[in-house]
């Protein structure tokens, strides 16, 4: 009997299909896995001051409950982590209950950056977010968001290769939803 056995069943929520509770810990480590894009548990410890056996227990949760996975690395005994990529089905859309957590996260992280922009390095105190409402057929939309897809394929390997990265590189999320707009239920009151 491993640690995962004895703890697994603590850990499960009551009837949501074994899905993972929400810990002060597994946050912790989702945040900082979607700041800086890959961790050990050692490096995960250091800079969230708990135990490196603590992190390493939840990190091994979080990937058994698929919100992430193991980072390619070049052997030894470091194990680094990610989150999990999302694969794309045929229609387009996202596999894997990862879109609440992932949503959660940005919104998170864009109330972060509201609150603390002032205290940026001067360069980096702007940000350049936009939205727009455009008039699309489902091919047209699918069309967009292979451009942006695309258009981001160059910067996608510095994520493992910290020596591809600029030294004035930081981590800057790229979000972007495409969905349509769907009118309001009869008697709803934002009904125009």
């Amino acid at each position: 009997m491993t640690e995962d056995d004895v703890n697994i069943p603590n850990d499960r929520t009551r009837g949501t299909g074994g899905e993972l509770r929400e810990h002060e810990v597994r946050t912790a480590l989702l945040r900082l896995l979607a700041e800086v894009g890959a961790v050990t548990a050692t490096e995960a410890a250091s800079r969230l001051g708990y135990s490196s056996g603590l992190c390493s227990f939840h990190l091994r949760q979080l990937a058994r409950h698929d919100y992430i996975e193991e980072a390619p690395h070049r052997g030894g005994r470091a194990r680094p982590w990610r989150l999990k990529r999302l694969t794309t089905t045929a229609d387009g859309s996202a596999e894997g209950g990862f879109d609440d957590l992932a949503r959660g996260l940005e919104d998170e992280s864009w109330q972060r950056w509201l609150a603390q922009r002032d205290e940026a390095p001067s360069d980096w105190r702007h940000d350049e977010a936009f939205s727009a409402v455009a008039y699309l057929t489902p091919e047209e939309m699918s069309r967009v968001a292979d451009v942006i897809r695309r258009t981001l394929a160059p910067y996608r390997d510095r994520e493992q290769r910290p020596l591809a990265r600029p030294d004035s590189a930081r981590p800057v999320a790229l979000i972007t939803r495409l969905f349509p707009l769907l009118p309001h239920a009869p008697g709803d009151a934002a009904q125009d």
